[in-house]
């Protein structure tokens, strides 16, 4: 192995200082060329395609009846009386509630840790404000590395223990809440 010696001239005198080369390579930073750049270590982003869908359908009906009868009758020489009362009532009653939500949106969210097991915790959350209407969506999980496509993203219903947050706040979320009145009755019973 050779040495450069590099001279720096100051004034008068020459002085010898060795050339050193820097390590220009990282293995950290570079995959093969042959290979995608999937999320793999802590601070690595990776992209959640969120694709929500869930209805549900509750059809509750009841019905009662109930009658009791009491008669009775009396008899004593001239004296014939007879007597009966009846009570009854009944109730009949029915419910119902359908519901269906749809969530289509996509995140980037942050590798947190790596499990012992190879998997990987992600989270990230987004926030959106447009028109006075802020929109936070919140995204929390654990992934599997074979999940990851190629692009670097995965589907979030390949994401185990998901948390997935929607929240808005601001006039539209506001104006479709019950106002205060039927929020009462609504409680009471009488809404």
């Amino acid at each position: 192995m050779t040495r450069l010696a590099v001279s720096l001239t100051i004034g008068l005198a020459a002085i010898a200082l060795p050339a050193g080369a820097q390590n220009l390579y990282r293995g950290s930073n570079w995959s093969a060329m042959t290979s995608d750049r999937r999320a793999s270590a802590p601070g690595d982003l990776l992209t959640v395609l969120i694709m929500q869908s869930a209805e549900s359908s509750n059809v509750t009906q009841n019905s009662s009846r109930k009658s009791t009868d009491l008669g009775g009758g009396i008899s004593a020489g001239h004296i014939s009386e007879t007597g009966s009362l009846t009570l009854g009532g009944g109730f009949s009653g029915r419910g119902e509630v359908t519901r269906s939500e749809r969530l289509l949106t996509q995140i980037t969210v942050a590798v947190q840790q790596i499990l012992p097991n190879g998997d990987l915790v992600v989270g990230g959350e987004q926030q959106l404000n447009v028109n006075g209407e802020r929109t936070r969506i919140q995204v929390r999980g654990r992934v599997r590395s074979a999940d990851i496509q190629a692009d670097n993203s995965i589907a979030s219903n390949r994401i185990a223990d998901a948390q997935i947050d929607y929240d808005g706040r601001g006039f539209v979320s506001r104006s479709a809440k019950p106002g205060i009145i039927n929020r009462i009755f609504s409680f009471l019973g009488l809404g």
